[in-house]
């Protein structure tokens, strides 16, 4: 699970591997799997650093080398 920052404040922690896309108009969008649209405060680079840091911990790249 990754943290995200709703554009209200509020911190929230959502599953990586169901998010589909990412938009940025201006604020980033996360599409996830469902078809639910997420708008987080962070910055899609920030996002991206924390799938990956994910991804590290729970050892997923050794599966994609």
């Amino acid at each position: 699970m990754i943290k995200v920052t709703r554009l209200d404040g509020k911190e929230y922690y959502i599953n990586p591997h169901q998010i589909e896309s990412i938009e940025v108009h201006p604020d980033t969008t996360l599409l996830m799997l469902s078809g639910k649209h997420v708008i987080v405060r962070e910055q899609v680079s920030e996002v991206l650093e924390s799938i990956i840091a994910y991804r590290r911990q729970i050892g997923a790249f050794k599966n994609e080398e």
